[in-house]
């Protein structure tokens, strides 16, 4: 099945390659991007910024690999906050010709793991967009809850859009 694993610099290209063939899958769920975020110069630059926010531990930059080790997607945990809110956010992506076979599930059950076995921490937070059922799926079949919407949360699409929010909660702490 697929795989998760932290980035590195040497994903350049193939990330490049794989956002350029799905530019206009991700569009619709995805802020505006420049042109240059499709190159592989542009993907070196948010490898960059994640890793050293990596090394500040307040990301968890990871791709998502398919049986054969070929990056599919995008998974990561942001936003990480210590002290007594032990919580993170999650987003995740998954290529169209990849789309639909579990992967986003699998991804989703690892990073989750990173959470809270590797990182301990209590609480993992994500937000859809109100109509993408399908990610909403993925959610709850991880054990995530819905527990709002968050209206004109994220600008998504070239305009602020309500989110409905989820939480999963580290099932060993109390």
């Amino acid at each position: 099945m697929s795989s998760i694993r932290l980035v590195t610099m040497d994903d350049a290209a193939e990330l490049a390659a794989l956002f350029a063939t799905n530019r206009g899958f991700l569009a619709p769920w995805e802020p505006d991007r420049e042109d240059d975020f499709f190159s592989t110069d542009g993907q070196r630059a948010v490898l960059e910024e994640a890793l050293e926010r990596h090394g500040q531990g307040l990301t968890y930059p990871h791709v998502i690999l398919d049986a054969s080790a070929r990056i599919i997607g995008r998974i990561n945990l942001g936003n990480v906050v210590l002290g007594p809110f032990q919580s993170c956010g999650v987003g995740y992506w998954v290529s169209q010709h990849a789309n639909g076979r579990g992967h986003a599930s699998a991804a989703l059950q690892a990073i989750k793991n990173v959470a809270f076995a590797d990182l301990g921490l209590h609480r993992i937070e994500a937000g859809t967009l109100a109509h993408n059922v399908r990610s909403q799926r993925v959610l709850e079949k991880n054990g995530f809850v819905r527990f709002g919407v968050a209206p004109a949360y994220l600008k998504i699409a070239g305009s602020w859009q309500d989110h409905t929010m989820f939480q999963a909660l580290n099932p060993h702490h109390h």
